[in-house]
């Protein structure tokens, strides 16, 4: 495994990560997709930051971006280019495609799911195969990975094909309150002073990107193969079907996370990624989530229980200092539940941290207790 190629994706993933506040999952998702050299689509309501991610990417790559916003109305030449009037007047079939989709090697389609009939059926094989069947011609396209987003999972029969033609789905949510701050203190000083890549952010081309890709396909797989069929069954017995194109494609999914990971030969932790892979829906991805965190010998299930203390701890924390200059009985009765209750939260994060034998979840754990500790003097500047 090239470590220049390595250390490259590193800073890749570093200044794709910096002018977003509480998106490191999508970061990971975006950087995921173009590993595998697949497709993503991004669930979620609009303004959570999925086609800025996106565009970023192909900046940092100095790729060729097309985005587009689809409705039912849309046409054909919006997102392959008008027909060559001149080449059709010598009974050649051209279009000119030029900026457009054709021509793109990542690629953004917003609402995408709205797009009418002959859309569909022409991104179908696009995604597929690479290929643009237009009228006579049958035009192969260099896009790499296409990304859309959509407010909402497709209930129509009809979509059912085309959405499972994206490998990878991400439900994206709005950040956490505890994020809020942060995120208006970076949006502010970017409405001040505006965003423009830096020429140093670019630390990694399109070629470079294809190195990659081919070491993720020289992943050594075989140590979780087993493991793998066997969470495939767990799923299907708890009501997550995954169909065959699925199935296949799961496992350029985990060799990318190891690439990520910096490593040629995929663990049984890579095997979270599939939760990627596997969900059509919220509902399904968190049951996927527990199938996951209860079969696999990884700290994930400590890191998840520790992450959902660590934001309770920050609401108690902003609740307290709300109140910290009222003066009334009842708050003075309500810190000392709270407190009380802080001393048996720190005991068991200690017992998962100790439980878990795990770097990661310590050092998680960790801040957790530093966290727990600063409320708890915050309570007791005002109980003693």
């Amino acid at each position: 495994m090239s470590s220049n190629l390595v250390n490259s994706l590193m800073l890749f993933v570093d200044r794709l990560k910096e002018p977003f506040v509480g998106r490191d999952e999508e970061v990971k998702v975006v950087v995921l997709t173009l590993l595998s050299r697949e497709h993503c689509v991004f669930i979620g309501e609009p303004g959570t930051a999925k086609s800025a991610l996106v565009r970023r990417a192909a900046e940092l790559l100095n790729a060729r971006f097309f985005k587009y916003l689809l409705t039912r109305f849309t046409e054909p030449a919006e997102l392959f280019g008008p027909l060559d009037v001149k080449a059709l007047q010598e009974g050649k079939y051209v279009r000119i495609s030029s900026g457009k989709l054709p021509e793109a090697d990542i690629a953004f389609l917003d609402e995408i799911f709205k797009a009418n009939s002959a859309i569909l059926n022409a991104l179908n094989t696009l995604l597929q195969e690479r290929i643009l069947y237009d009228g006579y011609n049958e035009v192969k396209v260099p896009l790499w990975s296409l990304f859309g987003a959509s407010n909402e999972v497709p209930d129509e029969p009809e979509l059912e094909a085309f959405y499972d033609r994206f490998t990878i789905r991400h439900f994206v949510r709005p950040i956490s309150e505890d994020l809020w701050r942060e995120l208006l203190d970076k949006v502010w000083t970017i409405e001040k002073s505006g965003y423009i890549p830096r020429a140093e952010d670019k630390v990694l081309s399109m070629k470079e990107l294809e190195g990659l890709h081919k070491m993720v396909l020289s992943v050594d797989l075989d140590g979780i193969k087993s493991k793998l069929v066997k969470l495939l069954a767990v799923f299907e017995s708890r009501g997550i079907h995954i169909t065959d194109r699925r199935k296949g494609k799961v496992l350029k999914v985990i060799a990318a996370n190891s690439v990520l990971n910096g490593r040629s030969t995929a663990f049984e932790e890579d095997l979270m990624v599939i939760k990627y892979v596997v969900a059509r829906d919220q509902e399904e991805l968190d049951k996927a989530n527990t199938i996951l965190s209860e079969e696999l010998k990884t700290p994930y299930k400590y890191i998840r229980e520790l992450n959902e203390i660590k934001a309770n701890i920050k609401e108690i924390l902003n609740y307290v200092a709300s109140l910290r200059n009222v003066e009334s009985r009842f708050v003075e009765m309500r810190f000392r539940e709270i407190y009380r209750d802080l001393e048996v939260t720190k005991e068991r994060v200690i017992g998962l941290i100790l439980e878990s034998g795990n770097k990661d979840v310590e050092k998680l754990g960790n801040e957790v207790i530093n966290l727990i500790d600063s409320v708890i003097e915050v309570i007791r500047g005002r109980i003693t």
